[in-house]
């Protein structure tokens, strides 16, 4: 795990900033031996998947991205695909050409959002924490709520009232169960095969026409379900990690494993830009948490 000097976020993108980012990546090959700097920022993303990517370059993801490719003087180039199975091996593990068995040019160069620590990939310093919430709509019997764990202590004939979205897998799944709380989830699938709507859009539509009135979601998802509403439409309340029971997750970036090079070029952005990094995000209605001074640290190399 991670090598690096002990020191702050802080502190690093204050040293950082003293050199500049496009001087240094000069220096910066890709496991081809090739130049990074000079060529284009090349990113595989899901063209509808609302709040972090969409074909009209919307996302947050796609915001960063491009304050990355403006501080690095290249152009972005997107490879479009639904983020479901087989996403990293159709994108940043997959040939420019189809018919080249060994290369070393790609379709497409980093995932912007992927788990810190991801093993399918190699990941970046973690660029943010957020946390599962249990998201109520207001004015339909729910607004009393105030810890989730309240859920589970309503008597039963309440609780059979309760339209709560459950997910085929996932700790909103686990937490439900462990919960008694199965048999009253509405279920959906953790990857949808709409083509029209992600699971955020279709959750948001769901709850505007009241097939549901709660779920639990990932933080980003509801800031954006949050998003397509007026203000103070819904009750956000942060989920609880247990032992066994995780609910916060920190996010980094992924490139291809062994692209080391490119790994570190893009720690220094994280690092240089994380005023700016924090900007775009405040602008997504996400609970943000602070990241672990060891998540910081730990950047898998």
């Amino acid at each position: 795990m991670g090598t690096l000097p002990r020191i702050t976020a802080t502190l690093a993108a204050l040293l950082l900033s003293t050199f500049s980012l496009n001087a240094l990546s000069d220096d910066f090959m890709d496991a081809g031996g090739r130049a990074i700097a000079g060529e284009k920022f090349k990113v595989c993303a899901d063209p509808l998947n609302p709040p972090y990517s969409t074909k009209n370059k919307d996302g947050f993801e796609n915001k960063i991205a491009e304050l990355f490719a403006k501080e690095l003087g290249q152009d972005i180039e997107y490879t479009w695909l639904p983020q479901r199975l087989g996403f990293i091996r159709n994108t940043l593990n997959a040939p420019l050409n189809d018919t080249d068995v060994e290369t070393n040019v790609y379709k497409c160069d980093v995932i912007m959002g992927v788990p810190a620590g991801y093993d399918l990939t190699l990941t970046t310093a973690p660029y943010y924490q957020s946390t599962y919430v249990l998201l109520i709509a207001k004015g339909r019997g729910w607004d009393d709520i105030t810890d989730p764990a309240q859920l589970a202590d309503l008597p039963l004939q309440k609780q059979e009232a309760l339209k709560i979205a459950m997910f085929d897998r996932g700790p909103s799944t686990t937490w439900m169960q462990k919960n008694g709380l199965l048999d009253v989830g509405i279920p959906y699938q953790s990857m949808s095969g709409d083509g029209e709507n992600n699971v955020a859009m279709q959750i948001e539509k769901d709850l505007k026409a009241k097939k549901i009135d709660m779920v639990i979601l990932w933080g980003p998802m509801a800031g954006h379900v949050v998003a397509q509403s007026p203000k103070n439409s819904y009750i956000m309340l942060p989920m609880k990690s247990t032992p066994g029971m995780k609910f916060e997750f920190a996010m980094a970036m992924g490139v291809r494993n062994g692209d080391k090079p490119r790994k570190e070029l893009l720690n220094k952005l994280i690092a240089s830009k994380k005023t700016e990094i924090d900007r775009i995000m405040s602008g997504y209605n996400i609970p943000l948490l602070p990241l672990p001074e060891q998540a910081i640290r730990e950047d898998n190399d």
